[in-house]
């Protein structure tokens, strides 16, 4: 079969049009469409509730959205090369962040045209990190998907009654608190403004990337507040703060446009959960509440599918992917140390359950357990397939360094036999009722890893 070519004449990869067929018809089916979640309805989060009309991030773009390549800003082609350096401005290993640095933007894209559709913005795009030609219009506009910006939270016993035990969930701890946040609401919201133990957060999720990322609100002693542009790079979600209007790459925390343009938001450490291990973990956590003053069909998943698709939607940049031998939507848990980073993919975590890395001279672990639900499979989050989960930690108790297998079925440490859970807790043994320190850890699809990663394996 003849393949397309991109903008730079390299072939595009053939389209799964049957996925991206589903994506439409779920789109259609759940009456998505442009959004209209405006100041006012933000507003009515504190009470009351907004007709269902917000589109997550999976139902944009049309059945011609495949991957492609892209051009430089001068219009010329790029070879893979050049992009993948050019790629380094917004991905690499995050630093430590929350605070201005000295920061030389690059000088060809300064004073671009603004990007399409930009008059929703009071962003200062005279200032950015990237070509404007990378931007790509989602569908929803601006808060077209609603952030929650006025989370209610019930308890563990609450949330049973609706979150099914092999739900992924998102487990924040800061101070005593410990906040769960389920994805079959994130996904319908992307982003909750929140506060944990004191500490202002925001807790991400981006569908198409598969990337569940906390950040830390507070920059330059100013706390922030985040909201969906409706925007992406490279399939990945455009945040933007509504104190200056930067936007802000979600994969990364990079800003890439307005005054933040170039700077980078702390990660603050999450792990990813079944409910049912989150639920025994944290049994005294806050769970954040269906009850967000919008309506949602929350456990309905509109992205049936999507991981098992050939290709990722509206994703226009270099061919990270070689698909004789690779899958794109591979999952992947990246690490990050110091001024390292780290990536194991899920088929290796699979096959041996414990995997020990060296980032920047500091050992972390990683372990893998199945009864995790895709998120992004079946037509409730419930019914998805199981693909388990993965979460890294520092391998040391109390100042003692531990070494970890995988024997008799549990994951131990070889020291004292102690059997662990992939929360990071010790459930029997010397150990038991301690917890692991966890590291900074992000979940990617494999395209999106190697987009926002180009110099890193």
């Amino acid at each position: 079969m003849k393949r397309t070519t991109t903008r730079s004449g390299r072939p595009r990869p053939r389209t799964n049009v049957l996925a991206i067929a589903l994506l439409v018809l779920s789109a259609v089916l759940l009456g998505i469409g442009f959004a209209r979640a405006t100041a006012a309805g933000r507003a009515e989060a504190g009470g009351g509730t907004e007709s269902e009309a917000g589109a997550p991030t999976g139902a944009r773009g049309d059945a011609e959205s495949g991957v492609g390549s892209i051009t430089g800003t001068d219009g010329e082609h790029q070879s893979p090369a050049a992009l993948m350096r050019r790629l380094t401005s917004i991905g690499g290993a995050p630093v430590p962040g929350g605070r201005s640095v000295e920061v030389a933007l690059p000088p060809q894209y300064q004073n671009q045209e603004p990007p399409s559709l930009s008059a929703e913005f009071a962003t200062d795009f005279a200032r950015a990190l990237i070509s404007y030609d990378d931007v790509v219009a989602g569908g929803p506009p601006k808060d077209g998907i609603p952030a929650i910006d006025v989370p209610r939270h019930v308890t563990v016993a609450d949330a049973e009654r609706w979150l099914e035990p092999a739900e992924p969930v998102i487990v924040v701890r800061a101070g005593e608190a410990t906040h769960i946040y389920p994805l079959q609401i994130l996904m319908w919201h992307e982003i909750a403004n929140d506060t944990v133990g004191g500490v202002p957060l925001a807790v991400t999720y981006c569908p198409l990337c598969n990337t569940g990322i906390v950040f830390r609100r507070t920059f330059d002693d100013r706390e922030l507040d985040f909201g969906v542009s409706g925007r992406l790079v490279y399939s990945n979600m455009i945040m933007y703060d509504r104190q200056t209007e930067s936007w802000w790459i979600q994969a990364t925390g990079r800003g890439i446009a307005g005054r933040y343009a170039g700077q980078q938001l702390a990660l603050h450490p999450s792990l990813m959960l079944s409910w049912a291990d989150a639920a025994d973990a944290y049994p005294n956590a806050r769970v954040l509440s269906r009850d967000t003053g919008f309506r949602r069909d929350y456990g309905r998943n509109p992205y049936v599918g999507y991981d098992g698709a050939a290709l990722p939607f509206l994703y226009y940049g270099p061919d990270v992917i070689d698909a004789s031998s690779e899958h794109a939507m591979t999952r992947v848990l990246s690490v990050y140390h110091g001024d390292g980073v780290a990536a194991v993919v899920f088929p290796e975590l699979q096959e041996q359950r414990v995997i020990t890395r060296t980032i920047d001279s500091t050992p972390v672990v990683v372990f893998w357990e199945p009864g995790t639900a895709s998120a992004l499979d079946g037509p409730r989050l419930a019914e998805g397939r199981d693909v388990g989960t993965a979460n890294a930690f520092y391998p040391r108790i109390d100042g003692r360094a531990l070494d970890f297998a995988f024997r008799d079925g549990q994951i131990r440490d070889r020291a004292t036999g102690s059997s662990w859970t992939v929360a990071g807790r010790a459930v029997d043994g010397p150990f038991a009722g301690q917890s692991l320190e966890p590291a900074l850890a992000v979940h990617h699809f494999l395209f999106s890893w190697r987009a926002f990663h180009p110099d890193w394996e």
